[in-house]
């Protein structure tokens, strides 16, 4: 016989996800995606000069130590490419398509998916944040997949630039993460992110931007204390200095989706926009449990349920805001129709 056995036929089923395969970024305007686990803990350097110091953080159970290379440690900016990565995985598994952890990626495609310039000096910039990013290596117990294992690992485990043009332009790259991405990836541990992230000029933005998508995603307001919040985001600032720098950042109101205020009590708020909040009591119209968003993940897999929560909202207003006796039952019958159409 010959030729691979097929199924059926006997012996080994076939290999459909050999580690030799290399998936191809090829989807265009891919939903930017970021993982949880790297959202939750500070990861990323907010310097914009060489960061060198080995960070250690640990909160509720959960301990990191992030020591930088020679080049310093990844910044949430070389984040970018992680997200790029992650968004197109996502968006393939989403599709039906095979996936593998190492990607082939067009150098100007994540450049102009990521906003930024694709310039000749980008090219460069580019490599530079690759160099950072294999440089930086994580211990930690973090969980993904379902899993809670203490490792140590590279944020990416490897990259290559596969070719160059004639001017000596970075064209095609191959990446390939590491298993801990793999694994958040592969259990959809994911949340999907406003384009307009990627528009944030100052790292401290993004930071703040990543953890009220976090922990905001559940409800309409957040509430954190500034000292927890300067321990989440990473800032080295003093707390005076942080202060300061999350006022600029409310008096600027350039977050995507959120509005940020401070309350007494040294206390921060988040709001989603569009949404009232009203003191420390439930946010107005019907509330869904935990048990139906996690229902709805089981019936729609991959998809934002939160987003498809805002979108029932909506929906729940343009109908004239009438009383619901049983929210999760009207929220799950609308998403069955909702799949129905195709999400």
């Amino acid at each position: 016989m010959t030729g691979a056995m097929t199924a059926g036929q006997g012996g080994l089923l076939p290999d459909r996800h050999p580690t030799g395969d290399m998936f191809v970024c090829d989807i265009f305007e891919a939903s930017p995606k970021d993982d949880l686990g790297s959202m939750e803990h500070p990861i990323f350097s907010l310097s914009t000069r060489p960061d060198r110091r080995i960070l250690n953080y640990a909160h509720n159970g959960v301990q990191v130590q992030v020591t930088p290379s020679v080049r310093g440690r990844a910044t949430i900016h070389d984040k970018d490419i992680l997200i790029y990565c992650i968004s197109q995985l996502v968006a393939a598994l989403n599709a039906g398509r095979e996936i593998s952890r190492t990607l082939q990626l067009k150098a100007h495609d994540l450049l102009v998916a990521t906003n930024r310039d694709t310039g000749g000096d980008s090219y460069a910039r580019l490599r530079e944040a690759f160099e950072r990013l294999a440089g930086t290596r994580i211990t930690t117990n973090l969980e993904t997949g379902g899993q809670e294992v203490t490792s140590g690992f590279g944020l990416i485990e490897r990259w290559e630039i596969i070719r160059k043009s004639r001017g000596g332009r970075m064209v095609s790259v191959s990446v390939t993460l590491s298993e801990w991405l793999y694994r958040a990836v592969l259990s959809k541990s994911v949340l999907t992110l406003n384009r307009a992230y990627f528009r944030l000029r100052k790292p401290l933005e993004r930071r703040i931007y990543e953890l009220a998508r976090k922990h905001c995603g559940r409800q309409p307001e957040w509430q954190v204390s500034l000292a927890t919040l300067h321990k989440k985001a990473g800032s080295t600032a003093p707390l005076r200095v942080f202060r300061a720098a999350v006022r600029k950042i409310i008096a600027a109101g350039t977050l995507p989706d959120y509005d940020m205020a401070e309350e007494p009590g040294d206390l921060i708020a988040f709001t989603r926009q569009g949404h009232v909040v009203s003191g420390a009591g439930p946010a107005e119209g019907p509330q869904l449990s935990p048990a139906a968003l996690e229902r709805a993940r089981q019936m729609a897999p991959g998809a934002d349920v939160y987003a498809l929560e805002a979108e029932w909202r909506a929906f729940w207003a343009s109908a004239g805001r009438v009383r619901l006796h049983a929210p999760d039952k009207a929220f799950l019958a609308w998403l069955t129709s909702r799949l129905a159409r195709g999400l």
